[in-house]
C-alpha cells in the first residue's frame, strides 16, 4: 500500500540500536489488512475469516489516480469488518510554504469530512491522515498536518495520523510519530504507526493473539502496521516469511489472485469506530 518515504534511510537497515519496547500488555488485539485498491466483493468474505477490520480510503492512494473503494463501505460493514477510514495527505514538495501549507491543511480537511459523510461514516470516526514522509517533521509538513487535525475535529470527526513509528537513522534518530506528538498543542490525536523491521514485526504472519501495538516501539500507538506489500528489502531484510515476490498473501485466497495486503494490528475490532452505531 503506501509507502513510507525511503529517502531516510531507518534504524533497522543501518543497525541503529532500537529502543527498548514496553511490556506486553493483556488487552485483547484484532488483526487487520489495507491496501490501496479495493479487494472485490467476492474476496471479503475469505478475507474476514482472518481480519477484523479494513483500511478504507476517502481520497485517491499514493499513486493512484482514482479511488476503487469509493461507494464500498456498506458492502464492507455488511461482511463484518470494522474500519480504518484514511485520507491521502500531501508531500512536502507539495506545500511551498507555511501558510499554504496551513490553507492546504484546512482545504484538504474539508474534503476528508465531506468524502467521510458521503460514505456514510458517523460523525466521530477516526480519519487517519496518510504521511508518507518520515522523520522530524519541517515547519510546512507541522502546519499542514495540525491544520488537517483542527479542520477535521471541526467537522466533528476525530483525527489521527499514519506515520512511521521507526527511528530515522539520518535524521538523529527521530521518530515521526513522537516528533507530531510532542507538538501537538494539546491537539488530540490518533496514531497508527508503521514499523515492519523484524523484529519487533512478526513479518507477514497472521497470528491468532497479534501482539498489541504498543509493541513496535511506541506506546502511545493506537495501530501497528507491521508488514507491507511489497517487503521493504531496506528495512524489512530480516523478515523471511514473505511470498518469493516479496508480497504479503493472506489466507484462504490463491496466491495466483496476487492480493498482497499490509497488516495491522490494533486493540479495538473497529479502531476507527466507522462503523454505523
Amino acid at each position: 500500500m503506501r509507502r513510507i518515504s525511503t529517502i531516510l534511510l531507518l534504524s533497522a537497515a543501518l543497525g541503529v540500536a532500537p529502543r527498548a519496547l514496553p511490556a506486553q500488555t493483556s488487552a485483547s488485539t484484532y488483526l487487520g489488512f489495507d491496501r490501496n485498491t479495493y479487494p472485490g466483493d467476492a474476496n471479503l468474505k475469505a478475507l474476514r475469516q482472518t481480519f477484523s477490520y479494513a483500511g478504507y480510503w476517502l481520497n485517491s492512494p499514493p499513486g493512484e489516480r482514482a479511488n476503487s473503494w469509493t461507494g464500498h463501505r456498506a458492502v464492507v460493514q455488511s461482511a463484518g469488518f470494522g474500519f480504518l477510514a484514511l485520507f491521502n495527505g500531501r508531500l512536502y514538495a507539495e506545500l511551498k510554504t507555511v501558510s499554504n501549507a496551513t490553507r492546504l491543511g484546512q482545504a484538504d480537511a474539508r474534503a476528508a469530512a465531506s468524502a467521510a459523510h458521503r460514505e456514510g461514516f458517523p460523525k466521530a470516526t477516526v480519519i487517519f491522515l496518510d504521511q508518507e514522509q518520515g522523520g522530524r517533521m519541517l515547519p510546512e509538513q507541522k502546519a499542514y498536518i495540525y491544520a488537517w487535525v483542527d479542520g477535521v475535529t471541526a467537522a466533528g470527526f476525530r483525527a489521527g495520523i499514519y506515520c512511521s513509528g521507526m527511528a530515522a537513522a539520518d535524521d538523529g534518530n527521530v521518530i515521526t510519530a513522537e516528533d507530531i506528538r510532542q507538538n501537538t498543542a494539546g491537539r488530540e490525536i490518533a496514531y497508527w504507526v508503521t514499523n515492519d523491521a523484524c523484529p519487533p514485526a512478526p513479518g507477514c504472519a497472521f497470528p491468532q493473539n497479534p501482539p498489541g501495538p504498543a509493541q513496535s516501539g511506541i506506546g502511545f500507538a493506537d495501530v501497528w502496521q507491521f508488514a507491507q506489500s511489497p517487503r521493504r528489502k531496506d528495512v524489512a531484510a530480516h523478515c523471511s516469511n514473505y511470498s518469493p515476490g516479496d508480497e504479503c498473501y493472506p489466507p484462504g485466497i490463491a496466491a495466483s489472485q496476487k492480493l498482497h495486503v499490509d497488516v495491522n494490528t490494533a486493540t479495538s475490532p473497529d479502531p476507527s469506530h466507522g462503523r454505523d452505531p
